[in-house]
């Protein structure tokens, strides 16, 4: 079995200059975990992720460091305010890493393991073709898995 026959090609997209304000809007109301980023002629930039506007919140180790201080987390969830402030060019994360739709999906999968990602863009060189996610790939093989013992029956 191949990306292209597992992958999702509709999904939502959006543009570096979009309001954080919104991208977590969408992400929290259709439920995603993260959406690819695409320039005005379409071509992927890069993908802003839950994980990208958290992180965000958090101070780096250098500034723990000097601030010689323990650090107080709920102290740092007003800071939310401020990254939706942001837009998504501020926050996203570039190089992102795709595989294509002509590979078998437990390949695909493979990558995706090998860089702890849940979902990955399907691209054909920086144009982006659709996404592919871990549940694809299960729900996929389950699938496969049933028809196999359905027929053997």
């Amino acid at each position: 079995m191949l990306v292209k026959d597992i992958m999702t090609r509709h999904i939502r997209t959006v543009k570096p200059d979009t309001p954080m304000r919104e991208v977590v809007s969408a992400m929290t109301l259709y439920r995603v975990s993260g959406l690819p980023v695409l320039d005005d002629n379409d071509k992927l930039m890069g993908f802003i992720a839950e994980k990208d506007v958290l992180h965000h919140m958090f101070p780096s180790l250098e500034e723990v460091m000097d601030a010689g201080r323990t650090i107080d987390f709920e102290d740092m969830e007003q800071e939310y305010s401020q990254v939706l402030g942001l837009k998504v060019s501020d926050l996203m994360t570039t190089g992102v890493i795709g595989v294509t739709e002509d590979m078998p999906i437990l390949k695909a999968t493979s990558v995706m393991v090998r860089h702890r990602f849940r979902r990955i863009p399907v691209i054909d060189g920086d144009k982006l073709l659709g996404m592919m996610s871990l549940g694809d790939v299960h729900k996929a093989i389950f699938k496969e898995s049933i028809a196999d013992a359905c027929a053997s029956e």
